[in-house]
């Protein structure tokens, strides 16, 4: 028996009881026989309470209950605590206002109450991430805020875009033992690589599963802490703009490959830890005059020459070496050249 139908039920007794009482006020209003009043007036009673009764009671406290569970627990925690602030304030003016004549002091302090409670709620929702900021800061201990300010170090997570987690060079970086900072994947970065993950094409739904994955082996497989979080920010829809947003107000880092996340978010003074910078860091440095061996495996952008790759990946442009393809030899360098994609090395043979 669902929940449903015992507030129908419900609904249709009491339809019924108020529609007898209501049947028999008009009978003796109009002065005739009350018994054929009550049963038409208890039969629609019931019929109402039969079809109502969900939609004024069980049906509306889903929908509320379904809004408060998505809704991010800072929200929440302002809705509640404005609420309160609003009645405090309320109650200490209806004391004046109890004063006034009627029917001033019987309106006054509702309408206060409501109009106090409103502009309270709104207030802290405006500034909740601000709320959230002060709490924390009450709850750190002096020992450990000291220990932070002294060491300097206010990054105690790093954000993790969907583009490093489907990457995936993140779960190997992790056991390295260079991040130390705990990894923190929000539920709307969650959300859309679960969104690729359902894809219709199949390179982006692999992409997405993939993703997935490395998910599970830095929560099971790292040394390094990895958090999911619901933290959100209600001002902006956007995955990425949430993420500086994010980033901004926790004070963190965000790791990520995506070129315009990572120009937004330095434009907005959030730091960007990107893994492509931290490849081409580690690189091998090769020197001009230095040898290499290297297969030359496709044309290069000029006429004569040969492109070949080293094992890390780097590029390596040979002069005279477009008649040299699928052969490997040794060359000489004689320029290296940095640039955002990577690091090209100039040769000949």
């Amino acid at each position: 028996m669902s929940t449903e139908f015992i507030f129908r039920i419900i609904g249709a007794i009491a339809g019924s009881v108020g529609g007898g009482f209501l049947g028999n006020w008009t009978a003796r209003f109009l002065g005739v026989t009350p018994e054929g009043y009550v049963i038409v007036f208890a039969l629609l009673g019931v019929l109402i309470g039969l079809i109502l009764t969900p939609y004024i009671t069980i049906r509306p406290l889903r929908h509320v209950s379904r809004r408060l569970a998505k809704m991010p627990a800072e929200r929440l925690i302002a809705i509640v605590l404005g609420l309160f602030i609003g009645l405090v304030a309320a109650a200490l003016l209806s004391l004046p206002l109890a004063l006034l004549g009627p029917p001033f002091r019987q309106i006054l302090p509702l309408v206060a109450a409501a109009v106090l409670c409103y502009l309270s709620v709104v207030i802290l929702v405006s500034r909740q991430n601000d709320l959230q900021s002060f709490f924390s800061g009450l709850r750190m201990s002096p020992s450990a805020s000291a220990e932070r300010t002294g060491n300097g170090d206010s990054e105690q997570y790093i954000l993790l875009d969907t583009s490093v987690i489907i990457d995936g060079r993140i779960a190997d970086i992790s056991k390295t033992g260079f991040i130390r900072a705990t990894l923190l994947i929000p539920n709307f970065i969650l959300f859309e690589l679960q969104h690729i993950a359902d894809s219709a094409d199949p390179l982006r739904r692999g992409r997405g599963r993939l993703g997935l994955e490395v998910l599970t082996q830095l929560q099971n497989d790292s040394p390094v802490l990895t958090q999911i979080t619901d933290m959100d920010v209600s001002e902006v829809r956007d995955a990425d703009s949430k993420l500086v947003a994010l980033g901004r107000h926790l004070h963190c880092p965000i790791m990520t490959n995506d070129y315009n996340l990572n120009r937004v978010a330095e434009l907005q003074g959030v730091t960007v830890l990107n893994i492509n910078d931290l490849a081409n860091a580690v690189k091998i440095t090769s020197l001009p005059g230095e040898e290499l061996k290297v297969k030359i495996i496709q044309e290069g952008r000029e006429s004569d020459q040969g492109v070949g790759f080293l094992q890390d990946g780097t590029m390596v442009v040979v002069e005279d070496g477009r008649n040299l393809i699928n052969k490997t030899l040794n060359v000489t360098v004689t320029k290296v050249l940095q640039t955002s994609a990577g690091r090209m090395i100039f040769a000949k043979p």
